[in-house]
């Protein structure tokens, strides 16, 4: 993903998806939760995901992942464009969509990626 066109683009080809404002920001959202955003760095984009994942990524893959100093201690993480494997970072998206999406949702769409 190259850049915030190519996430929304993946983004929106999830499961009843919508792009809806998130601070003022046209944002793809599944039950009016947006999971991923343009974020605050020009280089990257935002996805929402739990703690405890947040801090793994970090850990694992430092050149794709990583956080400023406002984003310290919220449930997401910054990913940056163009990263090498799109792949992990697909599955990132995923798993933010399957966090908010409803117990229907997920049956239809299948075990949390």
């Amino acid at each position: 993903m190259k850049n915030w066109a190519d996430v929304v683009a993946f983004a929106c080809g999830l499961p009843d998806v919508v792009m809806a404002p998130y601070y003022g920001v046209p944002c793809p959202k599944v039950n009016n939760k947006a999971f991923v955003s343009p974020g605050r760095e020009a280089d990257s984009f935002h996805v929402a995901t739990p703690l405890e994942e947040k801090v793994l990524l970090l850990d694992t893959e430092p050149a794709t992942f990583w956080q400023t100093a406002h984003y310290e201690r919220w449930p997401g993480v910054l990913v940056r464009y163009a990263a090498a494997d799109t792949e992990r970072v697909r599955n990132v998206i995923r798993r933010g969509w399957w966090d908010r999406a409803t117990k229907a949702q997920r049956a239809a769409f299948g075990p949390r990626p």
